[in-house]
């Protein structure tokens, strides 16, 4: 089939959904497809880039506690368009379809299949309550539903009822299996790994307080923070006034060098308060084979197992953090255990199994609309076989 994956974030700059799209699709090209990936630009990347089809310009937004894009441009309708007329889609995978205002144009005048993936949660949105009306139509276009995790399905399901299939976020546990430590860390100290964007909802100061209570109680311990934010200036203000000995705030690295930093950790730590809906970084950290320490929270459920892969504490409790923590640096067997079940169940969630299922499940919409005498005129493919895919379904991961 041609493949148009629609992402309303930036491609490919760093984050989530764009490192899933990434990853779909260099397996979907891998498994017979002509994928093209539809995004915007910030005014420095040319409008077309090999595979990369840029609509429209994108700015930064406030959203879900972390930052969004916002997508405009004052040709939108008659650049969408001419994309569709002249690339000819059988399907388009629209990534948070809507995003405004590039997946919700793209979506209202596509006639291919139309299949989107949800990766959001939180609690409650006051942009889909307000707006669940005006975006129902949108909804209805859509043939086929995804979401990344259980607790993103509960979250969608909400605003826009449906039947939603349950497909889990990937890793790519090769680069994270044979990266290197960094020897210039493996000193003998323990290392704690942070890693993610320095924003409130991913909790790095609970943590720092938590490794500050490690420090007093005398612990040999170092905490090497990767990721950069709004939040960075503070984290930076508590660690110098508190005269917080052992951090190392170490910045956006590539992630060649993010695979190396968690080969170099002893025990990874994710903190976060709330509006996870999966946790990719827990899938990295297995792929590492690390012992975890996170938040008990929706998101993080469907990834890890309790206290098999992971010890999971109350999110804002910096205490308790501590002393999971101190449990891990206590006892090595306990660290190495829970390292080699992480590393083989991250094995359920590599790229190539979830493309198999994200591609069975377009075979599976596109002979339910066939059955129903609904397919769009313009699907021009053969009709997927019910074979289905050799790979088996990630272990875990309800659909």
């Amino acid at each position: 089939m041609k493949i148009g994956l629609v992402t309303p974030y930036i491609y490919p700059l760093p984050g989530g959904v764009n490192a899933h799209v990434g990853f779909l699709h260099q397996h979907l090209r891998a498994r017979g497809h002509d994928v093209r990936i539809i995004s915007s630009t910030h005014g420095l990347q040319r409008s077309s880039e090999g595979d990369i089809i840029r609509i429209g310009r994108g700015f930064s937004v406030p959203s879900n506690g972390s930052v969004g894009t916002l997508t405009v441009s004052p040709r939108f309708l008659s650049q969408c368009r001419e994309v569709l007329d002249r690339e000819q889609f059988d399907l388009l995978h629209f990534h948070e379809p809507f995003v405004p205002f590039l997946s919700l144009v793209l979506l209202r005048e596509s006639t291919s299949v139309n299949v989107a993936t949800f990766h959001a949660y939180n609690g409650w949105s006051p942009a889909y309550e307000f707006s669940r009306r005006m975006l129902g139509g949108y909804a209805r276009r859509l043939h086929g539903r995804i979401a990344v995790s259980a607790a993103a399905r509960y979250f969608i399901d909400k605003y826009f009822p449906g039947d939603y299939k349950v497909i889990p976020n990937g890793v790519d546990v090769e680069r994270f299996v044979s990266a290197r430590p960094i020897e210039r860390w493996r000193d003998g100290t323990p290392n704690l790994l942070f890693v993610g964007r320095l924003e409130d909802r991913k909790g790095l100061l609970y943590l720092l307080k938590a490794f500050r209570l490690l420090r007093r109680e005398g612990r040999d311990c170092r905490l090497l923070v990767v990721g950069h934010g709004p939040q960075d200036r503070e984290a930076r203000r508590y660690v110098m006034t508190r005269r917080l000995s052992g951090v190392e705030m170490l910045g956006r690295v590539s992630e060649d060098e993010k695979a190396r930093w968690f080969a170099t950790a002893d025990v990874y730590v994710s903190p976060a308060t709330g509006h996870e809906s999966f946790g990719i970084v827990l899938l990295e950290a297995m792929a590492s084979g690390k012992p975890i320490v996170c938040s008990d929270i929706h998101g993080y459920k469907g990834v890890v197992r309790r206290g098999e892969q992971a010890l999971l504490v109350a999110p804002r409790d910096p205490e308790a953090l501590a002393a999971a923590i101190a449990h891990l640096l206590d006892d090595p067997a306990a660290r190495e255990r829970m390292g080699r079940s992480g590393l083989e169940r991250s094995h359920e969630f590599g790229w190539d199994r979830v493309t198999a299922r994200v591609d069975d499940y377009y075979g599976f919409v596109i002979r339910r609309l066939a059955a129903q005498g609904q397919l769009p005129p313009s699907f021009r493919a053969p009709i997927p076989s019910r074979a289905p895919s050799a790979i088996p379904t990630a272990a875990g991961t309800p659909g």
